[in-house]
């Protein structure tokens, strides 16, 4: 973002984007809360400013996020990690949040949230900026046809829950080393450093 007065992505008078601290798990924690009860999803979120720290801010973070304060209110947020992308053999981005509280929406903070990743993803030549939408977030949808960002029909989301990746894995997992049939050599063995 930019103050420029040309500048087509010009911030929101007040507006104060900047990358999230240890000491900002609690707010972390409440945008986390509010968007799941926004999506209907609230009986799936299990988050915590623990688990924030340790997994989002803390020193073997898998993702990073980004704080919105309008006039120095906590206003809105951004979540997001590093993905690879093999046909575009380049890194890239997945934002896995975004949401701007009710209170603030329509003043430009989503779009703006949505930019500083874009020039995160852009400093880091990344081939790729993808993320997710509920199809019934019509506001959502139509600030991301603006920006041009082009609907991946094609594609199916699929996920596993803890319970089916335990079962999937198997009996041999980093946890069972000692006793693992691949003595230690298997790809599960060596974690992936996937700092945000």
């Amino acid at each position: 973002m930019t103050d420029h007065p040309s500048c087509p992505h010009r911030a929101p008078a007040g507006l104060t984007l900047r990358a999230a601290t240890p000491a900002d798990a609690a707010v972390l924690c409440e945008f986390v809360r509010e968007l799941a009860a926004f999506e209907g999803l609230a009986h799936e979120c299990a988050i915590t400013p623990e688990a924030i720290a340790e997994h989002l801010l803390g020193p073997r973070r898998c993702a990073a996020a980004l704080l919105a304060e309008l006039d120095g209110q906590p206003a809105g947020f951004a979540v997001y990690y590093r993905t690879f992308s093999t046909f575009a053999a380049r890194p890239g981005i997945f934002l896995e949040d975004l949401y701007v509280r009710p209170a603030f929406r329509q003043r430009g903070l989503g779009r703006a949230l949505l930019s500083a990743v874009a020039q995160i993803a852009h400093g880091r030549s990344s081939g790729r900026l993808e993320w997710t939408a509920l199809k019934w977030n019509e506001s959502a949808l139509r600030l991301y046809d603006a920006i041009g960002a082009r609907r991946m029909e094609e594609w199916t989301l699929l996920r596993l829950t803890p319970d089916a990746i335990a079962q999937l894995a198997g009996p041999c997992t980093p946890r069972t080393l000692a006793h693992c049939s691949c003595g230690g050599t298997g790809p599960h063995h060596h974690p992936v450093n996937d700092e945000a």
